[in-house]
């Protein structure tokens, strides 16, 4: 809890200060240091101050200011500050406790204490910032070799020599201004978490960019260590660094890893524990020399905010300061509150104008220069460029893969060797899959009786679940694929080749990343959008990543081309790719003309060096998505297909009414002279076989159940494009997931025979070549499943953007399935 919670009278222990480091050493000189008691003594009329006892004194403190305090009630913070037990084990873990020190081996430190410190991690993108969170809490977030791939924070909790560490993995940004939507999500996450650490990563081989975001952290005093990531690159060209000397300059430790290699790691996590308890000689608060211009400005301003009992004290007075002279926006927004925010504008206006006149530059430029001018200066004393150049081979294979000519056939040609894979390489598991499932169904139709339970179990559950988990070494390939694209570098070029195409349809290159990321999943695929600066391009961006296929639809394309167009599967596929890429330049375009203005942003965005991806993280990433499509066939696609199953069982028909099934007209034929042929023409009253056979239809379900009767309302709408009552009930169980629609598919279709469903449905007489191709199209444009809706919705702020996408991919997913349909039959 905080201080400024605790009620008059009141006693609590001081556990942990926040605020920026001039506000904590003035705090602790007054007697508020961790383990002190203090005692709410009085709360003023206006409920500021609020007068404390600490170390026998009353010292009063603003409400602000007592919110920067963390307390705990005094029996709860006897248990975090109380000296942990001896432990005997190297490593501490949760189950040393109980260990009672019986494994025979010596702990470095026994009496550690039992602490909580809460690091924020930071970086530009690329710099490997995510790579060390998985290191150091064992998560498995995927990381990419292009920016954009955190677009949320991530946290992760793990012990360490008798610390509870928790770290926050925030997005990668190139600094914390109020310029992208990631660069305001950082600050806001510093201002109102108010982490004790920041682990600041940089790349050790692009200091002077990477050290930009530094010099930011430096103005906001927060405690912080510098990981000089993928540090062997920096040896790897032959340069030099004394980085000791580099810390002691900037006033930031800093620590060399190499965090795929967990490389430095150690070192890192014990320089926070250093920070946490002050007891690291490197840090020290300094002050960047902008210049004299400048901090003629710079000095009253300063002063005359430091007066003030409202300032926030999250940040020193100097970095607010510096934010009024840029104009910064989100600064406005948190110095809101403060009385003399209108006279520190027009102090602030007449420094910025008094800067423009002197240096021809507005305050932004010259304070952002002036920081490049320390780094500049920083580096000269102790950075020795190497003489090896380390981008000698991503410049040539570049100069091959995103050549003019070059560029756009090899691009088609990844799409067509993945695609091609998926088919070829996954046929063979998934026969085995199929087989396997087979024998299941099998097995469970010999032990359970017939009835009911019998056909959930074996048409129901099996058959539906079966239908679906066939594509699991299809799911495998795919993600293989962009993992090793996103890993290597090669999806950044990928979005430098569309850069062009990208701006026919009114946007950027930029827009392409959250495209090709949706080829995996639509929703990861929106939030990445975050990183693209205008909102008018980050809308049209989230509307049309949706025409891009996701893995959820990859088993239906699989299905359908595999059975209808074997010779062919691999560039039907590659067909239907494109085609949503086409759908979505032209939905662009027409957004673009229609609803936003032109919007010329730069296209600015990094080409990182080639890199080898590792094998670890590209098994994490293929498992990690494996699982994902395991836990969604366990839960909502196995619910889903007992749904389906009782739509399509019941009603049962009246004793005497002839009940429509699957198979019947077959099983008679094959069982004419067998006493189950003469019971159920009994059954049927006396109605020869030829009656019987005229009335069966080939549906895996009753004509008369539930789900008929819904498919035959939507049928009338789906019969121009070729599709019947049952392609109908698919596409609208599609809606919570598109896996459904194989599983419902195999409910529909399932058979007392052992072959799969693309036999099933090809011997069905349901679907044509034609028909196939303007389902397929249908199911590429429909609209996406309810966790994209809900991703549209949010990421864009208004549901009738959601909305929106629901009835326009609706529409266009129509006509083009009738316009194919139509071609179709001219062929």
């Amino acid at each position: 809890m905080k201080l400024s919670e605790l009620k008059n009278g009141e006693t609590a222990v001081i556990v942990r200060l926040s605020g920026h480091g001039g506000f904590r050493k003035r705090i602790m000189e007054m007697g508020f240091i961790r383990g002190e008691k203090v005692t709410s003594v009085l709360d003023s009329p206006m409920h500021d101050p609020i007068k404390y006892n600490v170390m026998g004194y009353e010292v009063l403190l603003r409400r602000n200011e007592a919110a920067m305090i963390e307390v705990l009630p005094e029996e709860d913070a006897k248990r975090e500050l109380s000296p942990a037990p001896t432990y005997n084990c190297i490593s501490l873990c949760d189950s040393c406790a109980t260990c009672n020190g019986q494994c025979g081996t010596t702990y470095r430190n026994a009496t550690e204490r039992r602490n909580v410190i809460n690091v924020a991690l930071v970086g530009n993108p690329n710099s490997g910032k995510t790579s060390i969170f998985n290191a150091l809490a064992n998560k498995n977030e995927h990381v990419g070799n292009y920016s954009g791939v955190t677009v949320d924070a991530k946290t992760g909790s793990f012990n360490y020599k008798g610390y509870r560490i928790n770290l926050t993995d925030l997005p990668g940004t190139y600094s914390i201004a109020a310029y992208s939507p990631e660069e305001i999500y950082v600050r806001r996450h510093l201002y109102e978490q108010m982490p004790d650490i920041i682990i600041n990563s940089v790349v050790a081989s692009n200091l002077e960019r990477n050290l930009y975001l530094t010099t930011e952290l430096i103005d906001m005093n927060i405690r912080s260590v510098v990981a000089l990531n993928m540090y062997d690159e920096l040896l790897a060209k032959g340069a030099e660094i004394d980085y000791v000397h580099l810390g002691a300059m900037m006033g930031v430790p800093m620590i060399p890893t190499v965090a795929r290699n967990n490389k430095g790691l150690d070192k890192l996590l014990d320089t926070v524990i250093e920070l946490f308890e002050g007891k690291n000689n490197t840090i020290r608060h300094i002050h960047i020399n902008y210049g004299s211009i400048i901090e003629e400005q710079i000095i009253p301003l300063s002063a005359s905010m430091h007066k003030a009992d409202d300032l926030p004290q999250q940040f020193p007075v100097r970095y607010w300061a510096l934010k009024l002279l840029e104009k910064d926006k989100e600064a406005l927004r948190d110095l809101d509150n403060c009385l003399e925010l209108p006279r520190w504008k027009a102090m602030a206006e007449e420094a910025a104008r008094q800067i423009q006149s002197q240096m021809g530059v507005d305050a932004e430029t010259a304070i952002n220069g002036a920081k490049y001018g320390f780094i500049n200066g920083a580096l000269q004393e102790t950075y020795k460029p190497g003489a090896k150049d380390a981008n000698r081979n991503t410049r040539r294979i570049d100069r091959l893969v995103a050549n003019r000519w070059l560029g756009f056939p090899i691009f088609i040609f990844v799409m067509w060797a993945m695609f091609s894979s998926v088919f070829l390489l996954g046929a063979y598991p998934q026969e085995w899959i199929e087989k396997l499932f087979t024998w299941f169904g099998e097995a469970a139709a010999s032990i359970i009786p017939q009835g009911a339970i019998q056909d959930l179990v074996v048409n129901g559950i099996i058959s539906g679940i079966g239908s679906v988990a066939v594509f699991i070494p299809q799911i495998l390939i795919l993600y293989l694929f962009i993992s090793l694209m996103e890993d290597s570098g090669y999806m950044a070029r990928a979005a430098f080749i569309m850069d062009r195409l990208m701006h026919k349809m009114g946007l950027h290159g930029k827009s392409f990343i959250p495209m090709l990321m949706g080829f995996g999943c639509n929703v990861p695929a929106i939030m990445a959008t975050r990183t693209i600066e205008s909102r008018s391009s980050r809308i049209i961006t989230v509307l049309i990543t949706p025409f891009m296929s996701c893995s959820a639809r990859l088993p239906v394309l699989i299905l359908f081309a595999g059975a209808f167009f074997p010779q062919h599967a691999a560039l039907v596929l590659m067909g239907l790719y494109l085609l949503g890429i086409v759908v979505a330049i032209a939905t662009a375009r027409l957004l673009r003309l229609a609803k936003f203005h032109k919007d010329e942003t730069p296209f600015v965005m990094e080409l990182p060096p080639y890199r080898w991806p590792t094998l670890r993280a590209t098994l994490r990433h293929m498992w990690e998505k494996c699982a994902q499509y395991i836990k969604k066939i366990g839960t909502v696609i196995l619910l889903s297909t007992i749904v389906i199953w009782f739509l399509s069982y019941y009603p049962r028909p009246e004793k005497g009414e002839r009940l429509k099934v699957k198979g019947e007209s077959e099983m008679l034929a094959q069982e004419t002279e067998s006493s189950k042929l003469k019971a159920q023409s009994k059954e049927v009253k006396g109605e020869n076989f030829e009656q019987i056979a005229e009335e069966t239809t080939i549906s895996g379900i009753n004509e008369n159940s539930f789900i008929a009767m819904l498919g035959h309302a939507v049928e009338p709408v789906l019969a121009p494009i070729g599709q019947n009552w049952r392609s109908g009930i698919a596409l609208i169980t599609s809606i919570p997931a598109k896996e459904l629609v194989v599983s419902t598919l195999g409910v529909l279709y399932s058979s007392d025979s052992d072959e799969s469903i693309t036999e099933d449905l090809k011997r069905s007489g349901d679907f044509t070549p034609r028909s196939a191709a303007s389902f397929l199209v249908f199911i590429l444009l429909f609209f996406p499943c309810i966790a994209t809706i809900a991703a549209i919705a949010n990421e864009t702020g208004s549901k009738k953007w959601a909305l929106f996408s629901i009835v326009y991919n609706t529409l266009v997913a129509w006509v083009a399935a009738y316009i194919v349909y139509a071609i179709g039959g001219l062929l």
